[in-house]
């Protein structure tokens, strides 16, 4: 359907043929400020508090100076319920270990199921060969509940882990919330891993029960996965039962030493009214995410019920400005914090619309047709998607009603300004570009949107309430303007609790608090300019030191982005003996395209003339394909340490990629240089 001619009259836009970063694109005028969940905090601050603040920059600096005063807020504005009461706010201010909320006992399933009485649906899902079906809140509800008391029956305690080997469908966000309501320890891993990949991480857990799928689909192609399920459960010490999804082969049968989730399921109701959330201590373990483990045993990160309970509160209210009935979408695998995200939404009585299988299949479009279908109003997607889309030649505004589209998330690697203006040119004018960033480590956004601030292209809006994020240089001290290491200068609630096995925290301590002590160093570059707004380009630690000066890989993806003939790239910077180095640049190309002399002279004119010389590399190398994170995180550092001949089993696990044969060609290239 043709998109409406009404978009965009009530709001200011603002677009050159060129786009500049920093350029103005989008400001709410004051009736969308005063819907925003935002302003009402801030009327209840007033109300409530006597506190009064000329602007969001004033917020903020409150937020992060009185730490107490702003976590006790959020609990008092969402009316968190506990059990027991919390003794004080923040026992101990100190990195690592800060405690929060001492003595408050509660549940995140409890209030992420409180959305119950509204009625409606609760969750909404489509697949590759599902339409789009929708699950009551009684169904869903009462669904969570069996499934929480049949574990109970089975001998499922507070704190046993409990792992998902599952797709993205309602049945994974229904095994979390039974998990969780009972105390014990979730933790997920999509089918998209081979049963090595999966043992990397639930190996580490020795869990109790395993959930798992008997295969998905994908780009079309069914995928068996129950070779894969068996050689887990054999391989997991400890397990005492396996729960079979029958998702791809519903007619046959689960195998006799298993339980089938129907029959598991096929029990008397349970009214709310009968069932007990295990109320536990705020720090008690939720979930368990784990790092990409592309250089070494995935990180088993542990986030407690109460931290994420706050984060994820104020992150979906005040950074996303969900609202009761909204949808939210965002294409996520199960093993992705962003699925963590997601579920989070039901915290704000939204609608998670799940999907499961490729984004591009049967056509690049389905996934804005399923924002149409499922009236989304928040749609989340990542740069590397949006690319995609264009490149087809696609503008989901002309071709989609998407009259419920008020938000859209850019988020998983760094956003140019060309890919903020293009949702303006492309999708609706009506809208507001999120653009967020943040990570698995504390499963939430240090830097993001704020609904009452204007959006400017390639620039995220603000820091988030409650993050004291900073730009450090290399003496620890705090920049303004200019590029620095992205750190946490106070602590968070959904900092993790520890790391699952690291006994006495020296892996935890080392993983963030090594190079500035007492500071969180998330490893990842930052800038913050003077009006606030924020640049996450990329990670700290695939730094390219060019004749001294330190510079982005971000910004080498962001110059090469505008040229047509290259899909994708990687940029590594290698150390050579005698001090020298040598930076060669991998691209893979668009159909068609060759990389001949002359392409190679219009990239590094493109280099030169958008950046600097020294983002010129030494060697330009057309590969077959990316390596890339099945979460679609380019492997710029396992890539270096290959190239500078270690061998490949000990620097990337393999089932970790999309793509496991990406590899091939950079172990190729590492044997062909010379020593």
């Amino acid at each position: 359907m043709p998109r409406s001619p009404t978009l965009g009259d009530r709001y200011q836009v603002r677009l050159s043929a060129e786009v500049a970063e920093g350029e103005l694109l989008w400001e709410p005028d004051q009736a969308w400020r005063d819907r925003t969940h935002l302003t009402a905090y801030l009327r209840w601050l007033e109300r409530e508090r006597g506190l009064r603040f000329a602007d969001y920059a004033a917020l903020w600096e409150w937020s992060v100076s009185d730490l107490p005063a702003f976590w006790q807020s959020i609990w008092d504005y969402f009316g968190v319920r506990a059990s027991a009461p919390a003794r004080c706010v923040l026992a101990d201010r100190s990195m690592p270990g800060a405690r929060w909320f001492p003595g408050a006992e509660l549940n995140y399933a409890e209030h992420a199921l409180s959305g119950e009485h509204r009625g409606g649906a609760a969750v909404l899902w489509a697949g590759e060969h599902t339409p789009l079906g929708a699950m009551s809140w009684q169904q869903f509800a009462g669904a969570v509940r069996v499934l929480a008391t049949r574990l109970r029956e089975l001998g499922v305690r507070p704190g046993d882990r409990v792992v998902a080997y599952l797709p993205n469908i309602p049945h994974t966000l229904i095994a979390m919330l039974a998990t969780t309501s009972i105390g014990a320890v979730w933790a997920a891993c999509s089918p998209d891993f081979g049963a090595t990949g999966a043992l990397d991480r639930f190996g580490q857990l020795e869990p109790t029960v395993l959930f798992a799928v008997d295969g998905y689909r994908y780009g079309g192609v069914e995928r068996d996965r129950r070779d894969e399920v068996r050689a887990l459960a054999r391989a997991l010490p400890g397990l005492r039962h396996v729960v079979s999804v029958r998702y791809l082969y519903p007619d046959q049968p689960v195998p006799a030493d298993t339980l089938d989730w129907e029959r598991l399921l096929d029990h008397p109701g349970v009214g709310a009214e009968e069932f007990s959330f295990e109320q536990v201590p705020f720090d008690h373990p939720l979930w368990i995410l784990f790092s990409s483990g592309t250089t070494g045993p995935p990180k088993a990160i542990v986030h407690g019920h109460g931290g994420i309970l706050l984060e994820q509160l104020k992150l979906h209210h005040f950074h996303m400005d969900l609202h009761e009935g909204d949808r939210l979408f965002f294409y996520s695998t199960t093993g992705w914090m962003m699925w963590n995200f997601l579920a989070s939404s039901l915290l704000a009585g939204a609608v998670p619309v799940l999907y499961d299988g490729s984004p591009t299949h049967p056509d690049v479009d389905v996934l804005w047709r399923l924002a149409e279908e499922a009236e989304v109003s928040c749609f989340g997607a990542s740069p590397s998607y949006v690319d995609l889309i264009d490149r087809a030649g696609l503008a989901p505004g002309e071709r989609f009603e998407l009259t419920a589209l008020r938000t859209v998330v850019p988020a998983g690697s760094p956003v140019s300004a060309e890919c903020t203006a293009w949702f303006y040119r492309n999708v609706k004018r009506r809208l507001w570009v999120a653009t967020g960033s943040g990570g698995t480590d504390c499963c939430t956004g240090f830097v993001g949107g704020v609904p009452t601030l204007p959006v400017r292209a390639g620039e995220i809006q603000a820091r988030s309430l409650g993050v004291a994020a900073h730009a450090f240089d290399d003496s620890g001290r705090p920049v303004t303007g200019q590029v620095g290491e992205l750190v946490l200068t106070e602590p968070l609630p959904s900092m993790p609790v520890r790391f699952w096995g690291d006994d006495d925290g020296s892996r935890y301590r080392a993983s963030y608090f090594e190079h500035f002590p007492g500071v969180w160093r998330h490893g990842d570059f930052f800038l913050v300019n003077e009006r606030g707004g924020c640049f996450v380009l990329g990670r700290s630690d695939a730094t390219l030191n060019r004749h001294g000066v330190r510079i982005g890989t971000a910004e080498i993806y962001r110059a090469l982005d505008e040229l047509a003939e290259i899909d994708n790239a990687l940029v590594v910077n290698l150390h050579r003996p005698g001090g020298g180095f040598h930076m060669p640049l991998f691209v893979t190309l668009t159909e068609g395209t060759v990389l001949d002399d002359a392409l190679r002279a219009k990239i590094n004119d493109q280099l030169r003339h958008t950046r600097t010389p020294r983002h010129v590399p030494d060697e330009i190398v057309a590969v077959p394909a990316i390596p890339m994170t099945i979460s679609g995180k380019k492997l710029e550092i396992p890539v270096r340490r290959i190239l500078q001949g270690e061998p490949v089993e000990q620097v990337a696990d393999r089932s970790a990629l999309a793509d496991p044969s990406a590899l091939d060609a950079f172990v190729e290239y590492a044997r062909n240089q010379p020593n």
